[in-house]
Formats: C-alpha cells, sequence, structure tokens
C-alpha cells in the first residue's frame, strides 16, 4: 500500500505554527514517498468550533502551498458511520453500557485521590462472567464505554520516542460514546484511520496519551494500528507552549506581516527535523530530504528573529521580477500605482529587508513624495552642504542618466569641494528617500527620473 498521511486539525481556534507543522511533516512524506496526503476537520466539538477557524486553516495550508490529495472530510458529517461501526463493536462484545452518572464518578474520583490512588473509572458497569451487576437506574440514559483488556500491554515503535509500552492495567475502560449516542474523539478517529487507509500518522506529543486507547480500538475492529510518529512539543521564545494563550499568531498573519511561503517552510521544516547542518533550503531540496528518521525528540522553541533570518536570506535569493509582483500587491492595496522600475528598486534593496512589507517601505518611496525628519535635516542638510548639491544638480543636468555616468558626476563633485563620499550621500540620501542609509548613491539615484531627483535636492 501506498504512503498515506493525513492532518486532522479541531476547528476550535485559529491555527498556528505549532499546529501547522503537524501538516508540514505528514505533507512532506506523503511527497516524499509518492503517497497521498488526506486533510480531515475534526469539528465534533460542535460549541467549540467555526467556520471561521476551518476557513483560516484552509487559508494558512494554500498559503504554504501543502495541497492535499483528498478532503477535507468532516468528521459531523459522518456520524452516521461512526454509529453503524459501534453497533459492530457492540455485537461483538467490545462495548457495554454505563449508567453511572457524573456525580458518582466525581466521588469515585475524590476517594480514590484520597487514598492516593490513579483517578480512574473502576469498572462498576463491565460485564463480567459471574458478576451481578447493579439495579438499571430509571431515566438515565447510559454512556457506551470500550472494554480495555485487562493483562498485558501495548506498545508500538514511535517514529520520535522509540519503543513504547503502557500496561493496560493503567488504562480504564474508555467511553466511546455519549448518552445522545454520539460517539467521541478516540473511536471516530480510529475509524476515520480505517476509511481512509492512512498508513502513517504524524502528529503533537499531546496525542500520546491517546494511542494506546486508539491502537485497542484498531485491534477490536480487526486491522493493524498505522505507524505512529509524536513531535515534541514547539515553545514560544519564553519556553512555554506555543498556544493562543501564550502569544501565538495566526498562521495567516504571518503572511499578512510580508513573510514568504518559501521561508516559512523552510523554518517549519526546521522546528523538529534537520537535514545535517543545512539552514537555508528550497522547498523541493526538504521534500527530497525529507524522513522520519531525523525527525528531533527535543521540544522545539519559535525564535521569530531567527524567523526574520530566514526569511531575509529568501529574499534576497528572489529575482527583483518575482518580487515585484509581490510588492507591486502591497502597494496597490494602499493605492500606489508602480511602473516598470519596481523590479530594479526590488533588486537593489533586498538585500536590507526581512520581509516584504520592509521591501515595500523602501519601494514607495519612490512613487510618492517622502517627509524627511526634522532631526535628519538639521544633522545633514546644513546651510554647507547646500552649495555643494547645487553643484551636483548642476552636473546631474548634463550628464547620461545611468549609473555609471552619474557615479562619475559624483566623484567629480566631491573633489571639487574636497569632500568624502558620506559629506555628500548622507544628506541626498535623506533628501531622495528620507533616510541617510541607504544602497550605493548613483544606484539610488539612476532609479529616480531626473525631475524628481532635483525637485527633492532643491526642497
Amino acid at each position: 500500500m501506498s504512503t498515506r498521511t493525513r492532518f486532522a486539525p479541531s476547528p476550535t481556534g485559529f491555527i498556528h505554527l505549532g499546529n501547522i507543522r503537524s501538516a508540514l511533516y505528514p505533507w512532506a512524506f506523503a511527497r516524499a514517498t509518492g503517497g497521498e496526503f488526506i486533510l480531515r476537520i475534526e469539528d465534533t466539538d460542535v460549541d467549540r468550533s467555526s467556520q471561521e477557524a476551518v476557513e483560516v486553516i484552509l487559508q494558512g495550508m494554500a498559503w504554504l502551498g501543502l495541497t492535499h490529495d483528498e478532503g477535507p472530510f468532516y468528521q459531523m458529517q459522518r456520524m452516521d458511520r461512526y454509529k453503524q461501526v459501534l453497533l459492530q463493536l457492540q455485537d461483538r462484545g467490545f462495548v457495554y453500557p454505563c449508567y453511572m452518572s457524573m456525580s458518582e464518578l466525581d466521588a469515585l474520583r475524590e476517594r480514590q485521590m484520597a487514598a492516593k490512588e490513579k483517578p480512574r473509572y473502576d469498572g462498576t458497569w463491565r460485564p463480567e462472567p459471574g458478576k451481578t451487576l447493579p439495579a438499571v437506574p430509571a431515566g438515565i440514559k447510559p454512556v457506551l464505554r470500550f472494554k480495555t483488556p485487562l493483562t498485558g500491554a501495548v506498545k508500538w515503535d514511535d517514529k520520535v520516542k522509540g519503543l513504547i509500552e503502557i500496561s493496560n492495567l493503567e488504562l480504564d475502560d474508555l467511553v466511546i460514546a455519549r448518552p445522545d449516542g454520539t460517539p467521541t474523539y478516540n473511536f471516530c478517529v480510529v475509524v476515520d484511520d480505517i476509511d481512509m487507509n492512512i498508513t502513517h500518522v504524524i502528529r503533537g506529543d499531546d496525542h500520546v496519551n491517546n494511542t494506546p486507547r486508539q491502537i485497542h480500538i484498531f485491534q477490536a475492529l480487526g486491522h493493524e494500528p498505522p505507524v505512529y510518529a509524536h513531535l515534541p512539543t514547539v515553545l514560544n521564545e519564553q519556553g512555554e507552549k506555543l498556544s493562543k494563550r501564550t502569544g501565538a499568531k495566526p498562521v495567516t498573519q504571518f503572511r499578512d506581516e510580508g513573510f514568504l511561503p518559501e521561508a516559512m517552510v523552510n523554518y517549519l521544516a526546521r522546528l523538529g527535523w534537520s537535514h545535517g547542518d543545512d539552514e537555508i533550503f528550497t522547498r523541493e531540496q526538504f521534500v527530497q530530504w525529507f524522513n522520519l528518521d531525523h525527525l528531533g525528540k527535543s521540544a522545539a522553541q519559535f525564535d521569530e528573529a531567527k524567523l526574520r533570518w530566514v526569511n531575509a536570506q529568501h529574499l534576497k535569493a528572489m529575482s527583483g521580477i518575482a518580487l515585484a509582483e509581490i510588492i507591486q500587491t502591497h502597494l496597490l492595496a494602499k493605492g500606489i500605482l508602480t511602473d516598470q522600475r519596481l523590479p530594479e528598486i526590488c533588486d537593489l534593496f533586498k538585500d536590507r529587508c526581512d520581509t516584504t512589507w520592509a521591501l515595500a517601505d523602501w519601494a514607495v518611496r519612490f512613487f510618492q513624495p517622502v517627509t524627511p525628519s526634522e532631526a535628519d535635516l538639521a544633522q545633514h542638510v546644513t546651510p554647507a552642504i547646500r552649495p555643494v548639491l547645487q553643484a551636483l544638480i548642476e552636473g546631474l543636468q548634463v550628464c547620461e542618466w545611468d549609473k555609471a555616468s552619474i557615479s562619475v558626476v559624483i566623484k567629480t563633485v566631491l573633489q571639487a569641494h574636497s569632500l568624502k563620499m558620506p559629506q555628500l550621500a548622507m544628506p541626498v540620501r535623506v533628501l531622495l528617500l528620507g533616510t541617510p542609509q541607504t544602497p550605493s548613491l548613483d544606484a539610488v539615484l539612476s532609479l529616480f527620473t531626473r525631475e524628481v531627483v532635483f525637485s527633492r535636492l532643491q526642497g
């Protein structure tokens, strides 16, 4: 059977980087092995699930290029299938009704904790040979519990954590259907994975405790469980688990802030996986290199400074033409029209930027007037430099309008006034672009029209 992986988010809140990493790795494994990647929306928590959260999931995946081959499948649309399989388990004797009320369960837990025992259901309603069950209380709808084996252990060879073995004595009888007959999470997941022929489950290690439960249900239904790989947690910059409560941002916010999808894939890939010492790589290289053997065993920590550095490297590697398409979209959103100079502007300034919005901030100065700060004007555009600026204007009036010719004029003016480059370049930059630091002066000047240069230098 070919590899079949899945991403199965719950749409109960926005999807952040820790969540989307659990989509990236199964997507990459499916692509690396020529398999299929399935998207499943686990929306059985009706009270907390929302279509808005689903849209953020879909948008985030589309932005990162994590295309799915099948789906999205919605669990709420598969309830009839779950109930059908539930009846099969009941017929085979793996499921029994439990009439213990919540108050009785709470009292049981309190007694166990007082006795310093692990809180767990005690099997009161579990049918056993020779056992007399309590009288069924009137007017009570039971939950359905799965009969966990009383002996032995459940074990699996986790592709990240290695061999994991849990004694069945540590597990109580799982509720797999609520009083209204609605199946619960662990049961639905198993039915889905069977029906969708999932071969590898690559997910966060917060699911490790669910895995023995799910393996039992697989076995009860006569199916081998998939290969499991439980990814370590992603931490925030303070060392806490990355979550909405600890300041995590929606994935789509990084898109809106000017991060490139290729850079995000690169950065996310390194949050728990490595290929030697390679830090910067393309999506194609990632897929070519990816396997489950090099997944990290330790928690990864999000570092926005590192993300910005990765994004800057990808920006530098892009052509001005490709960047111009993005920057034009940014500027058009602000009602700013551009022209054919934009690719050259992007090429000139991309090495100074860590987001596309930072690059757009440079580009906009070529298409709209700038307002230098009073402090920069006072420091750099002094009365003493005004005659030099006038000499520069006069030299530029008669030269060819290209970088080489402009460079000759600048050098001539510097020699004539016994100045060094910063003494002229910084006031020119302040007047032209509103800042004393820019790329080489001749390159910047050549990207303006002659008329705009004269207007700003005389301003």
